[in-house]
């Protein structure tokens, strides 16, 4: 509908829309307010609360535990029931309160993108319309609308009037280079005559008619198409991989339990409670706690330290798992603004008077052309030559016009006599010169040479005319010679790009600009750009090339897919509607807050500016939350499967249940208390070195290996009891052994968090951290909870103290073993 209102000539176009080079009256535009809507796009809607919670049941481990705590219920296991239950509430209302916090971040963000427009309007018919700023949002079709340099086109509008008007719209078309736009009805393409909500005015000025608004622009399209569904990330892979094993184990265990009870101990359905409390203890149920809250203290902390807002809490954990990012080059590694590299003569030697004759041109250009503002280059210029041109005295200018593509501007020179001086593209300039032909030809050359290296390039030639001669479209001028160039470098690009390496972290430059431009950015910056390919040859995905040139969004989509395929954990960097497609395919999806809405509500991450920086601190936090679940899944996995090992051994070798159900989940209970430190932890350097990755199998055998020495060192403290108790046939003081195990478990469980995690040792004059304070805490109330009113109200009594000098020696011996197969295994580690 929109692209229909805007074909056919001017003439066409302003009947269809009932309007005129005056613009509307009040009434007019009220009226068509009423009738379209106002100027706005669709939000997204903010899922309920009731809603979040429920989706955090999608976790699988969330899920299971809530069939076991009905389980439990369903036989009247009480205590078990509760403390299951409020486990899973607890991992919901956690999740689902940092989901809000990030959606009121980014609310706060949104509410700083607002503005106004200028438009003519008329109070009345008959009268003069008048300029006058509206809010965006009661823009309507037919409204006439003035823009200028720095313009936000609010609206998808066709153009009556412009001059010299350049545009960005690399947020629809992801180009990097302004695009030139006229007014004029002429056989190109209506492209040419249309600027598009979303698109910035580079130079220059129009006068346009609105032809679409609200959910018919352009802009609108993209919020139109479906959602699709984002793959799994790498938190998401990893945490289910880990989940499904251990669930399998779960479900096994409770008819194990009872079958072997019922077969070698006569003991039937009076097990089940402790059956399941026996696969409680096998689950890692604090997992959904510890992964919310560490990831949204991390979230929490990048909002106030570094203003990146994490939508998606697992997301934090792929930064941290992040080994590719992807990126633009205008705009993130450069300032998306040319400054002059060199000034050549025609021979290509250096040369400042061409730079000071290309300066001259610019400076009266911009004084006699009447326009708002010089374009890039000719502040690059003025820039780089300081103060010229006022020793001059301007005659006239004509702007750059796209079509000639040169500039020209006239100075009075000696009496009766004037210079011209013209710049521009090299093809255009050098055919308005007197050169012969293969003086020419090599010219031609000199400047494809330095477009090659990366390079921009402006032809500098100059006449001297007599006072009064045609100068509009001099011919016959001297050729001077060339300014090159380059792309300003954004300023913290370099360092961001050493420390994301340091990282481990490759970055890839995903551009629609030339390759060769692409090349100089990287080289300059100091990132090998290796072999530059472009879309076009990319028939198996990037492989080792840092450049890829020539991108279109559904290039940009198809390489982050295929990194991802290859095995890759991918960032993707973008701002524009054409980002969107490879925002939604990459692990991470990340953007700047002055990125277009859909950009935005496609990320995973905002930032507050496009800044390398600010996704290096991102990733760091990311690999700090990663570290602190892995060293919980470390001592949970390997801590649960020892124990649960053991508890069935001594449950088959025992006449009486090694541990009754209230005392397995209170053990569990202090035990996931005690390992809510790990979310404040500090990790060691050496995990945030390289990308974090939580990997299934590699966390299976660690809880193998360290699960086996566990159990061993619990049938140990089996073993020593029963000795203690006068041999093993002696064993029938069940409140005993049950004290001491108790005790027992929850000593190695303290010594297991400290040294199986992946964070700083403690250390002499150092104050203890929060697991060091956690596992004292534990520790004392293995000791202390046995011969206490709530020991005895569990089932247990006071040792006396010769119980606790044997247990203790199997203790020490264990912290041995354990610590020389800790070092082993770091070291075997690569």
């Amino acid at each position: 509908m929109a692209s229909e209102t805007a074909e056919g000539t001017t003439l066409e176009v302003l009947r269809r829309l009932e309007t005129g080079p005056r613009g509307l009256t009040e009434s007019e535009a009220a009226t068509r307010l009423a009738a379209v809507g106002e100027n706005t796009l669709p939000d997204r809607r903010t899922p309920s609360w009731p809603r979040r919670c429920a989706g955090a049941l999608r976790d699988p481990f969330t899920a299971v535990l809530l069939c076991l705590g009905l389980v439990s219920a369903a036989v009247a296991s009480w205590g078990t029931a509760v403390v299951i239950l409020a486990l899973v509430a607890v991992s919901c209302v956690l999740r689902a309160s940092g989901e809000h916090r990030a959606d009121r971040s980014l609310a706060a963000l949104r509410e700083l993108v607002a503005g106004t427009a200028t438009v003519l309007r008329r109070p009345d018919p008959a009268e003069a319309p008048e300029p006058r700023e509206v809010p965006v949002a009661e823009l309507v079709p037919g409204d006439v609308l003035r823009l200028g340099p720095g313009d936000l086109v609010p609206a998808d509008v066709r153009l009556l009037r412009a001059r010299g008007l350049t545009v960005h719209q690399g947020a629809l078309t992801g180009e990097s280079a302004p695009v030139a736009k006229r007014a004029i009805d002429d056989d190109a393409p209506d492209e040419h005559r249309l600027c598009f909500q979303g698109s910035t005015v580079a130079s220059g000025s129009a006068t346009a008619v609105v032809v679409a608004t609200g959910t018919g622009t352009r802009f609108a399209a993209a919020h139109r198409v479906p959602d699709a569904p984002r793959a799994g990330g790498a938190f998401d892979r990893s945490v289910h991989g880990i989940s499904w094993v251990l669930i399998r184990f779960m479900l096994l265990t409770p008819p194990l339990v009872l079958m072997a009870n019922a077969t070698l101990r006569d003991r039937g359905l009076e097990t089940l409670p402790f059956a399941v409390a026996v696969a409680v203890g096998l689950t890692p149920e604090m997992l959904p706690v510890i992964v919310t809250t560490c990831l949204a203290r991390g979230a929490t902390l990048l909002a106030r330290a570094h203003a990146v807002i994490v939508k998606r809490l697992p997301a934090l954990h792929d930064l941290g798992a992040v080994d590719v990012l992807c990126v633009d080059k205008t705009g993130t590694l450069t300032q998306d603004r040319p400054v002059v590299d060199k000034a050549l003569d025609p021979d290509g030697r250096d040369d400042p008077e061409v730079l000071r004759w290309a300066a001259v041109g610019a400076w009266w250009t911009l004084q006699l052309a009447e326009l708002p503002a010089p374009d890039a280059l000719d502040e690059a210029l003025l820039e780089a030559a300081g103060a010229v041109g006022e020793e001059y005295d301007g005659v006239d200018a004509v702007p750059f016009d796209p079509v000639r593509r040169i500039a020209t501007a006239v100075v009075r020179g000696e009496l009766g006599r004037h210079t011209v001086v013209v710049t521009g593209a090299a093809e255009s300039v050098l055919e308005r010169c007197a050169t012969p032909p293969g003086e020419h030809d090599r010219l031609l050359a000199l400047a494809a040479r330095e477009a090659d290296a990366g390079l921009r390039v402006l032809a500098v030639a100059t006449a001297d005319r007599a006072a009064g001669a045609r100068t509009s479209d001099a011919r016959g001028l001297a050729f001077r010679g060339l300014v090159t160039f380059r792309d300003a470098l954004a300023p913290t690009a370099a360092e961001a790009l050493r420390a994301l390496a340091d990282r481990g972290v490759t970055v890839k430059v995903l551009t629609g600009d030339h390759p060769a431009t692409a090349a100089r950015v990287c080289r300059d910056l100091g990132l090998d750009p290796g072999e530059v390919r472009t879309a076009a040859e990319l028939a198996d995905g990037p492989g080792e090339a840092t450049v890829v040139a020539r991108c279109t969004p559904e290039d940009k989509a198809r390489v982050v897919t295929a990194l991802r395929a290859a095995g890759h954990t991918v960032g993707f960097l973008g701002d524009g509607v054409n980002d969107v497609a490879a925002l939604r395919a990459a692990d991470v999806g990340i953007a700047p807050r002055s990125a277009v809405g859909v950009a935005r509500e496609s990320a995973d991450v905002v930032l507050a500016d496009k800044d390398l920086t600010a996704i290096g601190h991102a990733i760091t936090a990311g690999r700090h939350a990663s570290a602190n679940i892995a060293s919980y899944l470390r001592v949970t996995l390997s801590s649960n499967l020892g124990n649960v090992v053991a508890m069935l051994g001594a449950g088959l070798l025992l006449p009486f249940l090694p541990m009754l159900p209230a005392q397995v989940l209170a053990q569990n209970l202090c035990f996931d208390a005690a390992q809510l430190a790990f979310a404040h932890d500090r990790p060691g350097t050496a995990a945030l070195r390289g990308p974090a990755v939580l990997r299934p199998r590699s966390f299976l055998r660690f809880a193998v290996g360290f699960g086996m020495l566990n159990a061993l060192a619990d049938l140990a403290t089996f073993a020593v009891l029963a000795l203690a108790l006068n041999g093993p046939d002696a064993v029938d003081d069940e409140a005993v052994f049950h004290s001491a195990w108790f005790t027992e478990n929850l000593l190695t469980q303290a010594a297991v968090m400290l040294l199986l995690r992946t964070g700083r040792r403690e250390g002499p004059g150092r104050a203890p951290g929060p697991v060091g304070l956690a596992a004292a805490g534990l520790a004392a109330v293995g000791l202390l909870l046995p011969p206490s009113p709530l020991g005895s109200a569990l089932g247990m009594t006071a040792l006396p103290a010769a119980y606790y000098l044997l247990p203790a020696v199997v203790l020490g011996v264990y912290a041995l073993a354990l610590t020389a197969a800790r070092t082993r295994q770091r070291r075997r580690q690569p």
